[in-house]
């Protein structure tokens, strides 16, 4: 979920970004004078008593105002996410974002400023008075409101400043130039929340089919090194010859040809949810690589899966998979077959190992059919997705 704050002062171009960042991000727009005014229309019970409070010509409080915020953000769960637009206007509405974030069990990601010369602001809306037929596009007024804003946001940005998640953009940009800065800031937001799940297991355990099955069901990126590494055999390029004479040996492929082809595909992925790694890493230094990837891409690893299969079985199975279309480079004599499974033992249990000390690893079952092991799978990347 991605929840943003737009601040600026009149004038900044709030209403146009607000506009392209709810179509692009399919967020869902809250203006708490918006909302206010649909109470009122349709007579909700907060509406009322909003009415009787504006009646008696008082201001409607923040605990009406934060229900309202609530009930909107309840009501609309297939949302990616909410662009708050002039709330929060106080450091203690700061406070009460904050904690009706947390009671939802997300969070404010950003707050983006932007900023324009106060003299540019009044040059727009000046401008803008000409054509809205405002009252209030005057300068004494403008002035006023200008004042108002700048007194009471200052202690806002400071808020979000110390937490780390205030950005500022010059709003004194192009709408182009301004939009492309905030959607930067977003992707790199994005990015974060992604779910990265590495799936582990022997040759012959089903990564490959369950990895590629729970990508296409949850709309994750699939990094199979197998896949790609494949692409550049059938393309019949250079690397694809080295990768074929290391496959009729046994060897697994070097770092020098994996790793580019990984960074290239984390760094081509747009709009998705995460990447599911799939024979990657396979040894210690590959795990370290895999971190650095990530981290440099403003991501992490979320989830480690592990496939468990007896041996015998694993065997089994492998030496079906030979005498069939689906036959792979290493698994078409018993001695390569023997040759990988012993290559896994020695060089990516360990990887499984460390990864099980620094995060916890998942241990799923592989024995049962395909929907049986796919069902326990699926239920480790739900939750999954619930933490983040």
């Amino acid at each position: 979920m991605l929840n943003i704050a737009l601040f600026g002062p009149p004038g900044a171009g709030k209403g146009t970004q607000s506009e392209r960042l709810i179509e692009k991000y399919n967020l869902f727009y809250i203006s708490t004078g918006d909302l206010l005014r649909k109470e009122l229309k349709e007579e909700t019970k907060l509406g009322l008593e909003a009415k009787s409070i504006i009646a008696s010509g008082g201001l409607v409080p923040d605990e009406i105002i934060v229900q309202i915020i609530e009930k909107t953000i309840t009501q609309n769960p297939e949302s990616k996410g909410f662009l708050f637009d002039g709330f929060p206007r106080t450091y203690v509405q700061a406070y009460i974002l904050e904690g009706l974030m947390i009671r939802l069990n997300t969070s404010l990601n950003c707050l983006i400023s932007l900023e324009v010369d106060e003299e540019d602001s009044v040059a727009r809306l000046l401008e803008r008075g000409k054509t809205s037929g405002r009252s209030d596009d005057n300068e004494e007024v403008i002035r006023n409101r200008l004042k108002e804003y700048y007194d009471k946001t200052l202690p806002v940005l400071n808020f979000y400043k110390d937490r780390g998640i205030h950005f500022a953009i010059n709003g004194a940009n192009s709408i182009e130039k301004v939009n492309e800065d905030i959607s930067e800031i977003l992707q790199k937001e994005l990015s974060k929340s992604l779910l990265n799940i590495v799936l582990f297991g022997h040759p012959g355990s089903g990564r490959g089919s369950q990895g590629a099955a729970l990508a296409k069901k949850y709309g994750l990126e699939y990094v199979s090194t197998g896949k790609m590494l494949e692409a550049e055999i059938e393309k019949g390029t250079e690397t694809g010859k080295k990768i074929t004479e290391l496959y009729e040996s046994g060897q697994l492929v070097p770092d020098e040809i994996v790793v580019p082809l990984i960074e290239a595909k984390i760094a081509n992925s747009k709009g998705i949810k995460g990447f599911i790694f799939k024979g990657f890493p396979r040894t210690l230094v590959q795990s370290y690589i895999l971190d650095g990837l990530l981290k440099k891409h403003g991501s992490a690893i979320s989830e480690i899966i592990e496939i468990q299969v007896p041996m015998l079985e694993l065997i089994s199975r492998l030496d079906a998979r030979s005498k069939t279309d689906r036959c792979m480079p290493y698994d078409s004599s018993t001695e390569k077959i023997v040759k990988r499974l012993q290559e896994h033992e020695t060089k990516t249990v360990p990887v499984i190992e460390k990864y099980n000390q620094q995060h916890g690893v998942k241990k799923i079952d592989g024995m049962g059919t395909f929907d049986e092991v796919f069902e326990k799978l699926s239920n480790v990347i739900e939750k999954g997705f619930r933490k983040i």
